[in-house]
């Protein structure tokens, strides 16, 4: 999915009453590809709140009705130095990148996009598809390996029974479940709960992760205080257990959480670099490429960092015309972290 649009500035503050140590951070609605398109609630990143672990971008969306939305239409556009994730409660996407990789997401199967060096994909909701419901998210992928060629990969977790809880571990490990999946970055959870009313979920957590919890539906008292609806929880590290108490309603939230990253990132529209430079050049290649403005390509087919020219990939004949990259903007992006 893309971020069509700068990381903004704007700060959004926590909520009266949230427990000490942790940070409730509100959504603020976002049009997904133009002011008639459909609408998500972005949680991260806020500028008091860049990354949790390595996690650095969380758009939540519907239930939406597709045939008022439009569902899901967002044509091919780039990545670097991230990992996409695509987790879906209700409704279904398809999936193509420049890697060569189609799939079908659904919901309860995780699908994971490595962009590296430079990928570029797009996302269309399926035409059967009436209701779209889930979530979208990044994380950045460290120096060590943000250079690396894309890949991708899908599962579909197990659900482990807590209780009378549900709990399915997409990433990383937690309350004893494992994925599989290679993330290519330090340390990192991220899984789906759903909890009946008037019931609970107790969770020991890793004390060198920080945490987020989203709500996505119900009436939910996080460690004691009351979570929004659609607002992100975040856990500083330290935190040992984890209480969610499902109130009059059930409810169904995102755990994420990770080792914190221990670097800045200069994040700004669909690309993830160390430098303002970076991002200039990551996004001279991308109009370059599709032919939005005039560049020189590399010499040798190569660019400097080494990867291959085209950066982004080639992409089938006869898809939705790509997404041209915004204007930067008139100041120095800054490292964040």
């Amino acid at each position: 999915m893309s971020n069509l649009e700068a990381v903004p500035e704007e700060m959004l503050c926590g909520e009266e009453g949230q427990p000490a140590g942790i940070e409730f951070l509100p959504p603020r609605e976002v049009p997904l590809g133009g002011p008639r398109a459909m609408p998500v609630r972005r949680t991260l990143p806020q500028k008091q709140r860049s990354l949790i672990g390595s996690w650095c971008f969380l758009d939540h969306y519907g239930p939406d009705l597709v045939s008022s939305s439009g569902g899901m239409k967002v044509a091919r556009h780039p990545h670097t130095g991230l990992a996409t994730v695509s987790w879906l409660f209700t409704g279904e996407i398809e999936h193509r990148d420049s890697a060569g990789y189609t799939a079908t997401v659904r919901p309860g199967e995780v699908n994971l996009m490595v962009a590296g060096r430079g990928i570029s994909h797009q996302e269309l909701s399926t035409p059967d598809t009436t209701v779209l419901h889930g979530a979208q998210l990044w994380f950045a992928l460290p120096d060590s390996t943000r250079q690396m060629a894309p890949t991708f990969e899908h599962y579909a977790p197990e659900p482990v029974l807590i209780g009378s809880a549900e709990l399915k571990v997409f990433l990383g490990s937690l309350a004893g479940s494992t994925s599989p999946v290679q993330t290519y970055t330090p340390p990192l959870v991220g899984a789906e709960a759903t909890i009946r009313s008037g019931e609970a979920l107790e969770l020991d957590l890793d004390p060198t992760f920080e945490y987020g919890i989203l709500l996505d539906t119900g009436d939910l008292i996080l460690n004691g205080s009351t979570l929004p609806v659609d607002h992100l929880a975040y856990l500083p590290p330290g935190q040992s257990r984890l209480v969610l108490e499902a109130r009059d309603t059930p409810v169904r939230v995102l755990i994420l959480g990770g080792e914190p990253l221990g670097e800045q990132i200069v994040m700004w529209w669909n690309f993830i670099g160390r430098t303002h430079e970076e991002v200039v050049a990551y996004r001279t290649a991308w109009q370059e490429e599709i032919g939005a403005e005039p560049a020189a390509p590399p010499s040798g087919s190569t660019y400097p960092d080494g990867a291959p020219y085209p950066r982004f990939g080639p992409f089938p004949q006869g898809t939705p015309a790509p997404l041209p990259a915004p204007v930067l903007p008139n100041a120095q992006l800054r490292p964040r972290g």
